[in-house]
This record gives C-alpha cells, structure tokens and sequence, in this order.
C-alpha cells in the first residue's frame, strides 16, 4: 500500500512539473509571436551588425515614438509612415537622438539603468484599432540603406489598460493553462483529482478569459466582446472555443466519469494557446471610422468599398 501510495504521488508531480513546463513554454511562444510583438529585421551600419527590434503594439499612454536601436551618432535616419490600408502618401520624419530618464524602480536598482538614449521618430498617434505602417531609411559613410520598404512595418494602437486590469487577466489565463494542462494529464494517468482540476480550470477560464478578457478589450479597443456573434475577433473567438469545450467536460464529469473529455478539452486550450495572440484583432477602416474585427470583416469591407 505504500508503494502504490508513492508511485501516485510521484505520478502527481510527474504531472505539475509538466504543466509548469508546457504553460512557461507557451508563455514564452505567445511572447514571441504574434502581430504585435516588435519585428526583427538585420542590418550592417557602418560595417556593423544591429538588430533591430521595430515596434508594432502601441499604447495611447505611451509616447508615439519609434526607436531606432543604433548608437552610431554619425548616421541619418528618416521614418516614412502612412494610414494603413489607405492610398496616403508616405511622410517622412527624422530620426533624433534623444536621452529619456527612466522612472522604474527594477530598471533603476537592478538593472542600474536611470536614462534611455537613441534614435527616435515621432508618429501621430492614431484612435483604438487605428494602424500605421512604416518603413525607414538610414544614411551612414557607404550609402543610404532602406529596410523593410517591400515589407513595411505595422504598428496598431490601443487605449491605455489599467495594470489593475491587465496583470490580473494574463495572471489568471496562464493559471488557467497549467490547470487545464494538469487536468488534462491527470485525465490521461486516471487519476481522480481530474474532475477537481478541470472545475478549477473552468473557474479561472471565466474568470480571466470571460470576464476580464471583455474588459481590457473595452479599454484597449472600446467594445467588450468582438466575437461571434458579434464579429470575427480571434482572441475573443478562441477564448470562446475553449470556455464552451470547458463547460461541457466539467458538466460531463459531474454526471460521470468521462476523463476523454477533459482530456479533450485541455488539448483544445492547447491548441487556442498556439495561435499568435491578436492575430486578426480589431482593426479601424479610415474610410468609414469603423472598428472591424478579424480576417472576414475585413475582407468583406474591401468588397463593399469596391462594389
């Protein structure tokens, strides 16, 4: 009876380690993924190698800059920026070197950082949803180099979202994650806390996903929901996906015992983790100062204008 005893323990932190393993790993991917994570892009300045990292997320809170992360003073630089999804002309605006304090106690007393220099661009900020796409020349001893002119840069801009609001929403989604993935493998183990796990789940789902999902969204782009049946919005959609497939494992398990199901939908919110976050979110047309959500509806405002 011992031994069983042991080998089910082990078993069960066999099974958190690696729900912590796979909600840190899919952490870091959304982290790096996505449309509004900086884009990378190469380039050899005065026979030296800079990686560029060109934003692509804004806050209207934020200062309505675009940094140019080289330190070579001798250069010249021009951002060229226009309406997305418009025919505007491109304007042009110089790069500046500037020095900027930063007020961060981690930045300050770990990371003995007080002041932030470089190159910086000014941008008109845009409404909610709005987006800007841009490019940028630079000139140094051997030339003038443009980077990303084929494939320009673009950079969407939200409302400010109180911290009060976002930390708790990304706390509880991951949360959420490693208790769907923990319920999920205990599903998989037959190992009775499942059904535990998987109301736990459910409850930070709603909680983070359901509830104050709509509410950065509102702050962010001013609506609460841009799902079906509303719109197109990915995010909300899939948060969506996951929360309907959650609701039916738990009310399952509650008449019964269907650990496939749990097991189903923990892979389910696997697979809604994998999909880059904002991909195909709101979106402002110019032309008709509307917010749009997702790929479809803004296929279908193309056809209308042009019909």
């Amino acid at each position: 009876m011992a031994v069983l005893n042991k080998i089910f323990l082990m078993k069960k932190i066999l099974i958190w380690l690696l729900a912590f393993i796979i909600t840190i790993l899919a952490a870091y991917y959304q982290r790096r993924t996505g449309p509004t994570h900086p884009r990378r892009t190469d380039v050899t300045i005065n026979n030296n190698h800079y990686e560029l990292r060109l934003v692509r997320s804004l806050g209207l809170d934020e200062r309505s800059e675009i940094k140019l992360g080289i330190r070579d003073t001798s250069i010249r630089a021009s951002l060229y920026y226009k309406r997305f999804r418009t025919d505007d002309e491109y304007r042009e605006v110089p790069f500046i070197y500037k020095t900027y304090p930063v007020n961060s106690f981690v930045m300050n007393r770990i990371f003995k950082m007080t002041e932030e220099s470089g190159f910086f661009a000014d941008i008109p900020p845009q409404p909610p949803a709005g987006k800007l796409q841009y490019y940028i020349s630079i000139t140094d001893n051997l030339g003038t180099h443009t980077v990303l002119q084929d494939q320009p840069v673009v950079i969407r801009f939200k409302g400010e979202v109180p911290s009060f609001v976002l930390l708790p929403h990304i706390l509880l989604m991951f949360i959420a994650m490693m208790f769907s993935t923990g319920a999920g493998l205990a599903a998989l183990f037959k190992i009775p806390e499942y059904k535990k796990y998987g109301l736990l789940t459910l409850i930070l789902l709603t909680a983070g996903g359901m509830i104050l999902g709509p509410v950065v969204q509102k702050y962010a782009f001013g609506a609460f929901w841009t799902g079906i049946p509303l719109g197109w919005d990915l995010t909300d959609n899939k948060t969506l996906i996951a929360f309907l497939f959650w609701i039916v494992a738990v009310v399952a398990n509650r008449r019964g015992k269907r650990p496939q199901l749990t097991l189903l939908a923990s892979v389910i919110l696997l697979l809604v983790y994998s999909i880059p976050h904002s991909m195909f979110g709101s979106e402002l047309d110019y032309s008709t100062n509307r917010v749009i959500q997702g790929f479809i509806f803004i296929f279908l405002f193309r056809i209308s204008k042009k019909s």
